[in-house]
């Protein structure tokens, strides 16, 4: 079947799924009793609200930080409905503070540690800068590549991942305009193009490139000093500094690949993000897929509704954000959260 571009997307949470489109969010957790609950939001972007952000590049720096607030809902609402005992759940507090630690740990072992070891291992980043960049981005994808392989082994992660190639085939099949059924589902495979996976190891490709241009030596002659510490702190500076540049290309990339699947470029650009997904999806039981159809089904259901009302032939206040009931979902429970505040750009 031939494929037609979308921009539903969405991301795995604990014990279910988010999906995400242009007018609202919708997350569908598998409560602890079997029963599926779905929360739906309305989405506003800053796009939305000044098109100037939604330039080239630009546009991939705000949808990263959208996307981390995003994160951070859609985790807080499978924290508060996936556990069994009130002792499971997470308050915000917790949920706020793990989302701190993990940015934390985040520039600590891909940014920090690789920079301290290329240190130790070529000498200073004035010396030998290419050299210094090359093995310094070598490093940052090997301590990627292990950490994803950790985490992969812990049993709760492994759930994880089996919802997140839920979210995947359940996107595949919509793509391909085929009825959302589970058996149907069930025949593609768990990887796909516009994935985050695949758009974090393209930040990290990118990264080698970009750093390769900083003038480390001139900003430390500049500083008048050529101690080892302060040249290893200003490349660490610099790398940080430089992230949400990083990050904004890296989205025009991914963003391209996701309109030229079958381009064979397309294919060889994204051949190593695509086999990474190996690790972090597994295959999902049906139960799976239904919570990744729940999802999907309140996400498009916004958009007919919206779709109608631009065409005139729903009243407006019949929006997104307004109570949901669509025939279809697996759920006796739909929340409808209009607050007014952005959230999350796909």
């Amino acid at each position: 079947m031939p494929i037609k571009h979308t921009h539903i997307g969405g991301q795995a949470v604990l014990e279910g799924v988010m999906m995400r489109g242009k007018h609202n969010w919708a997350v569908a957790i598998r409560k602890p009793d079997g029963d599926i609950y779905v929360e739906e939001h309305a989405l506003r972007t800053a796009v939305s609200k000044h098109p100037n952000l939604g330039k080239p590049v630009i546009r991939g720096v705000v949808g990263l930080y959208e996307s981390l607030v995003l994160a951070m809902k859609a985790f807080a609402v499978s924290a508060e409905h996936a556990g069994e005992t009130d002792e499971e759940k997470l308050t915000s507090k917790e949920i706020a503070l793990s989302m701190g630690l993990g940015v934390g740990l985040a520039v600590l072992l891909f940014i920090v540690l690789p920079a301290v070891l290329t240190n130790f291992m070529v000498g200073q980043a004035t010396e030998r800068p290419f050299t210094w960049n090359v093995v310094d981005g070598v490093l940052r994808v090997v301590a990627f590549f292990a950490y994803i392989w950790a985490i992969s082994r812990i049993k709760d992660i492994q759930r994880v991942f089996a919802y997140h190639g839920a979210e995947h085939k359940t996107i595949h099949a919509y793509e391909r305009g085929f009825p959302l059924d589970s058996e149907l589902i069930q025949r593609y495979q768990t990887m796909h193009v516009r994935c985050g996976t695949s758009f974090l190891l393209m930040v990290m490709v990118i990264a080698i490139l970009v750093f390769s241009l900083i003038p480390v030596k001139t900003v430390t002659g500049l500083l008048g000093t050529d101690s080892r510490a302060i040249t290893l702190a200003v490349a660490i500076s610099f790398r940080i500094l430089l992230l949400p540049l990083i990050a904004g290309l890296a989205y025009e990339v991914i963003k391209w690949a996701g309109k030229k699947p079958d381009n064979p470029l397309v294919k060889v650009v994204l051949w190593p993000g695509l086999q990474l997904q190996r690790m972090t999806t597994r295959e999902p039981d049906d139960d799976m897929v239904e919570v990744a159809i729940t999802a999907m089904k309140a996400v498009i259901a916004c958009e007919e509704r919206e779709d109608a009302i631009a065409r005139g032939e729903l009243d407006p206040a019949a929006a997104c954000g307004t109570p949901l009931t669509a025939e279809g979902l697996s759920t006796e429970e739909v929340a409808s959260v209009d607050d007014g505040e952005p959230v999350a750009l796909s």
